[in-house]
């Protein structure tokens, strides 16, 4: 009998032990896992010693690149000083000024106060938990509302899952927090209608929709500037300057999700300096370490910081992790190799490149649109190109092609039928040309 490899023991005791997250359980403990062993820049292997381009960067996540010493020797530095440091009742620590910091010099004007998380669910927990303190402290009892986009991605705990609007994310969960409402996103590939492309372009659905629930009732309008998981929906120009102004006609806040888009990944510091719109909360996680460790960020306006602390009673809201020093620690060495190596202008000027290179396999006949902004992309896979027509789900064409280009060295993400594409930022154009090869070779495979 032969000897089973640390790989293949590996992966026994991870089918027998290891509950994971949005994986299909029944077929995972059939077909098992790919185990990541190791990575550099924009590069993993898995446990097999096979290297793939990580096209996703680990979860929209590994900005700077795998493999970075400068961190990790942060991290230890600052864990050997002291590991932890609970910020409740007052206390602090020196990373978490320090970066705090950092981070006010770095965010839209007037976005200067940080409550720190241990991620993206738990930053959007806190937005929508913090718009509705803000406004009861402010005597408005019934205001508690929050809109939110369908196609919108922003966690699974339960708030933030209430206001996610990705139906599966709720299957076998419901029922779901009461206050939640979606409206339909800037999402116009396949809208023919000239008035329902002009009213999603500006916003138009947002006021109808505070209008039909009464201003008074609707605290916080929730959106990503580009939604990630819905399929890299890059809005119209116009939809954010207007949603802005909506939100300020009603007296409604605006939480600006950067989970995905903060820190450099569309060619700017946050997503929304693209439009030059600034929120009254920003949600942050993700790229704030590159994924090193866990670690978000809230970014609180002083407008709002001062209602919040106007009723001059205990803020009671927390976690055991908030500001935790090593994770600091972690992002002020990220955001470091960031100023050094001019990642966010990087990702900036390699963009045009990047999606040039992408529009290039629109001569597959089964590549429908292909969108993206920054170093952040989809690609629509449709039954025809033409029309838009859709496959059929059960056909599960994204999937298969994510599974497929493995065996052309990618490391690939579906979410449905659209391929969503955001790399490392360390990316140049020599990875960029052997990302989108190796694509051009899966769609050929699979006959798209």
């Amino acid at each position: 009998m032969a000897i089973p490899t640390r790989a293949e023991e590996l992966a026994r005791q991870d089918v027998q032990h290891v509950v994971h997250p949005i994986t299909p359980l029944a077929e995972h403990e059939r077909s098992g896992p790919l185990i990541i062993a190791e990575g550099e820049g924009i590069y993993v292997r898995d446990a097999e010693g096979r290297r793939y381009i990580d096209t996703l960067a680990g979860l929209w996540n590994v900005n700077v690149g795998h493999g970075r010493g400068e961190i990790a020797d942060a991290m230890a530095e600052q864990a050997r000083r002291i590991a932890f440091a609970p910020m409740f009742w007052g206390r602090a620590n020196v990373p978490s000024i320090e970066l705090a910091t950092k981070l006010a010099a770095i965010a839209p004007p007037g976005l200067t106060r940080i409550f720190y998380t241990s991620g993206g669910s738990e930053s959007n927990e806190t937005a929508i938990k913090m718009a509705r303190y803000y406004f009861r402290v402010q005597g408005f009892e019934n205001k508690y509302k929050v809109i939110a986009r369908r196609r919108g991605y922003h966690g699974v705990s339960y708030g933030a899952l209430s206001a996610t609007g990705i139906p599966d994310y709720h299957r076998l969960f419901g029922p779901m927090a009461p206050g939640f409402l979606h409206i339909d996103p800037p999402y116009l590939y396949r809208e023919s209608d000239p008035a329902r492309r002009a009213a999603l372009s500006r916003a138009e659905n947002l006021e109808q929709s505070i209008l039909a629930e009464g201003p008074e009732t609707v605290a916080a309008f929730i959106a990503e500037p580009i939604q990630g998981v819905g399929g890299v929906i890059v809005p119209p120009d116009e939809y954010f300057p207007a949603v802005r102004a909506i939100c300020d006609r009603y007296n409604v806040l605006f939480i600006a999700d950067e989970v995905i888009t903060g820190y450099g990944r569309t060619g700017h510091w946050f997503g929304l300096n693209n439009w030059n719109v600034v929120p009254d909360i920003m949600s942050t996680a993700k790229g704030i370490t590159s994924g090193y460790v866990p670690l978000g960020a809230v970014f609180v306006s002083e407008k709002l910081y001062g209602g919040i602390k106007a009723s001059e009673s205990v803020f009671m809201h927390g976690f055991t992790y908030n500001g935790h020093p090593v994770a600091c620690a972690a992002a002020l060495a990220n955001l470091a190799i960031f100023e050094r190596e001019g990642l966010v202008e990087h990702a900036a000027m390699l963009a045009p490149y990047f999606l040039g290179r992408l529009n290039e396999l629109r001569r597959f006949r089964h590549v429908g649109d292909v969108r993206g902004c920054g170093l952040m992309a989809a690609i629509e896979l449709v039954a025809d190109a033409k029309t838009g027509e859709p496959f059929d789900a059960a056909k599960k064409v994204g999937a298969t092609a994510a599974k497929t280009a493995l065996r052309h060295g990618l490391l690939a993400r579906a979410a449905g039928d659209i391929l969503v594409f955001a790399p490392p930022l360390v990316i140049d154009e020599r990875g960029v040309d052997e990302l989108v090869d190796g694509l051009a070779r899966t769609l050929d495979e699979c006959g798209l």
